[in-house]
C-alpha cells in the first residue's frame, strides 16, 4: 500500500502551499522572513531525514521522532514531505505518519492565520520594531 506521503496530491500541496506564501508576501500580508525560515528550516529538516536514514542503515544513534516532528511543525515540513517522497523515509510508519500530518495541518493553519488581517496586524508590529 501507498502512504499518503507517497502520493502526488503531496506535491500538489507543497506547490499550493508554497504558490500561496509567494501570494501573501506579494500582497504585503506576509514578511519575506516567514517563508524564508520555512524554506531554511525545510533544508535542515531534509538533511535531518538524510542522516537519520543514514543512520538507520548503519545502526548508528537515530534522531528521535519528536525532533523530526518539532522541525515538521516549526515550518520544515516541506523538507520533510519531500525527504519521505524522495528518501521514503518515514514514510510507512503509520503512528509517524499520522503526527507528521497533523503538524502540517497545524503549520499551513498558522500560516494561513497569519496572513490574516488580524495576524498580518501583528507581524507588522513585530517586525516594524
Amino acid at each position: 500500500a501507498r502512504s499518503p506521503s507517497s502520493g502526488p496530491w503531496g506535491w500538489w500541496l507543497l506547490g499550493g502551499f508554497s504558490a500561496a506564501l509567494v501570494a501573501a508576501v506579494l500582497l504585503g500580508r506576509l514578511p519575506v522572513a516567514v517563508p524564508a525560515a520555512c524554506a531554511v528550516i525545510s533544508v535542515l529538516t531534509f538533511a535531518l531525514y538524510a542522516h537519520d536514514k543514514s543512520a538507520a542503515r548503519a545502526g548508528r544513534w537515530r534522531t528521535p521522532e519528536q525532533t523530526l516532528h518539532l522541525l515538521a511543525l516549526a515550518g520544515g515540513w516541506p523538507g520533510a514531505l519531500i525527504a519521505q517522497q524522495l528518501l521514503r523515509h518515514k514514510s510507512s510508519k503509520a503512528s509517524f505518519r499520522g503526527v507528521f500530518w497533523v503538524t502540517v495541518a497545524a503549520n499551513v493553519a498558522l500560516v494561513l492565520w497569519l496572513a490574516s488581517a488580524r495576524g498580518a496586524a501583528l507581524l507588522a508590529s513585530v517586525f516594524s520594531g
